[in-house]
């Protein structure tokens, strides 16, 4: 039994219990490298001579990043079978997405369009992904600092509390915008790692990254977005329309709306958990320009780490039960679906104590 903030009355949800699926992204890097398909099977098979074969059965996602090569063959069986395609630049940009028909919920779509037509509707919703997001960060920062800072702690929490009450779009991202800086100013706090030299971070920077963290950092959010954007797919929402993130050709606002909460505890997460047990080096980036990206042996230690953190079970605090966080992604797209469907009055986001 929930709460709902407006009314002050109680309502019911009913759980939700997304199916297990054991099959796992299939994430190819080496350039050239061409994806094909044997009967029920998919094969990778580099320059050198390398060929690997996994079935289909086993791949949920097939993510290539730069020049890689898809076989009509293979290009045509995972479209079929709904295995979505995911298309990185080599530095770990998320840009673009194969998949087959839309999926048959309609009703639900149309839903989610006349919310985002809706100020009013777009504000509450919106609300709620920012409300959650600075929870997050702020229990980041209490649990992960060498020395917490109240009064960064302190901040935090007013922001929250005055973001669920917010006026207008404009006011909500001002209030993000400030909490992300009070954040990201104590983020160099929680790096634990003895090479200080190369996990330095003094601020957020992007587009591109300037420093180690901020490269990883971006790395990381872009494997998340690329799975609420799945998920989002996968029960039937439009991955483009967003509430909290306007529409732009080409960009996945809801995919973004949806990740806001769990960049903190899902992508932060993965990037202080490299850092801090040092398994990242300065040999894992390299730096074009001002740029600093990861290589590819970088890179696959970041996918290693980041699907690790996705299969920890964490306790949903509405529900009561165990879920790995892969799975948590779906459900909080479920309870956003029921949200516009009417089901529910309020979108609840995942917030760890």
């Amino acid at each position: 039994m929930l709460m709902d903030r407006e009314s002050g009355q109680d309502m019911e949800i009913r759980r939700m219990f997304p199916a297990r699926v054991d099959a796992l992204p299939l994430y190819v890097q080496e350039q050239g490298s061409t994806v094909g398909r044997t009967g029920d099977n998919i094969t990778v098979s580099s320059h050198s001579g390398k060929r690997e074969r996994l079935r289909l059965i086993d791949v949920s996602q097939l993510c290539v990043f730069g020049n890689i090569h898809i076989t009509p063959g293979a290009l045509r069986v995972l479209v079929e079978r709904e295995v979505p395609i995911c298309y990185f630049t080599y530095g770990g940009w998320f840009y673009a997405a194969t998949l087959g028909h839309p999926h048959k919920n309609v009703e639900l779509r149309i839903a989610q369009y006349r919310a985002a037509d809706d100020p009013q509707k777009a504000l509450r919703l919106a609300r709620t992904f920012v409300w959650g997001k600075i929870r997050n960060m702020r229990t980041m920062l209490r649990r992960n600092s060498r020395e917490p800072k109240p009064s960064a702690l302190r901040r935090l929490a007013g922001l929250a509390k005055i973001s669920i009450a917010a006026s207008s779009i404009e006011a909500l991202l001002g209030y993000e915008g400030t909490a992300s800086q009070i954040y990201f100013a104590n983020f160099q706090n929680m790096i634990k790692s003895t090479n200080q030299i190369v996990f330095n971070f003094t601020e957020r920077n992007r587009r591109p990254p300037l420093d180690p963290v901020n490269s990883l950092l971006s790395f990381i959010y872009a494997l998340l977005v690329k799975d609420c954007y799945s998920a989002a797919i996968l029960v039937g929402l439009d991955p483009y329309l967003g509430f909290l993130h306007k529409p732009r050709y080409g960009r996945p606002a809801l995919a973004l709306d949806l990740m806001e909460e769990f960049r903190p505890i899902i992508g932060d997460s993965v990037v202080l958990s490299l850092i801090n047990n040092e398994e990242l080096g300065q040999e894992d980036f390299t730096q074009h320009g001002i740029a600093v990206a990861l290589n590819q042996k970088g890179r696959k230690k970041a996918i290693e780490a980041y699907h690790r953190r996705l299969d920890t079970l964490v306790n949903h605090p509405l529900f009561g039960y165990k879920l790995s966080y892969s799975r948590l992604l779906e459900v909080q797209a479920r309870m956003l679906s029921r949200t516009l469907l009417g089901e529910i009055s309020e979108y609840i986001p995942l917030c760890t104590r």
